[in-house]
């Protein structure tokens, strides 16, 4: 891969994985609901679909996929309809995810839920799809082999959307200090509840 390509690259990916999206406004619920450290499942499902995206686009089974936009629209459904319960069950201060009086006590979410919500909502997320479908292959050189290639690319974004999502998740973390400094609970698991309810919604219309 050419230096210059990988020196224009990294900062293009670097911005857009900063910017506010469907996946990086999940992390910063779950930062605010269950913590930093157990949304490091998420991240860790999140991050597993990022890299079968980034893949996909690359090999071209992307474009496979968008011209079948029925898998796509099941997927989006069921992933929208799981996150909107989890919101409504959040704003009700019910469910694993909603804080509890004592959060010290609160319930622990499974990790394989957690994992498999983070993989479900980037693998969901069309945007992502049509971001890597339009990004990745001009910084692919077609006179050198693509896994190398491929490879740098794909670890490039793996660090980059990392980061960005333990930002945000540490920023809901930040969010929940504030809010609990205030007493209530309430307010906290409502917050987050909507905010859950936002990202159900934005995987849907999108």
């Amino acid at each position: 891969m050419d230096t210059s390509a990988l020196i224009l690259f990294i900062p293009t990916f670097f911005a857009v994985s900063a910017t506010p999206g469907l996946c990086m406004t999940l992390a910063m619920t779950l930062g605010m609901s269950i913590g930093v450290r157990r949304c490091l499942w998420m991240i860790m499902g999140e991050l597993v679909g990022v890299a079968l995206v980034s893949l996909s686009a690359l090999i071209g089974v992307a474009t496979i996929l968008l011209a079948r936009p029925n898998l796509f629209l099941a997927l989006k459904y069921l992933g929208g309809a799981y996150l909107f319960y989890l919101g409504v069950q959040m704003w009700r201060s019910r469910g694993k995810m909603a804080l509890s009086i004592n959060i010290e006590t609160q319930a622990n979410v499974a990790p394989l839920t957690l994992v498999m919500q983070g993989f479900v909502t980037a693998i969901a997320n069309p945007k992502g799809w049509a971001f890597m479908i339009s990004l990745l292959p001009p910084f692919i050189d077609a006179s050198q082999p693509l896994l190398p290639q491929a490879t740098i690319l794909i670890a490039v974004i793996l660090c980059f959307e990392f980061l960005c999502l333990l930002l945000y998740a540490t920023g809901g973390r930040s969010l929940r200090n504030l809010l609990q400094k205030r007493g209530s609970v309430i307010i906290m698991n409502r917050v987050a509840g909507s905010m859950m309810l936002a990202v159900a919604l934005w995987l849907v219309i999108v």
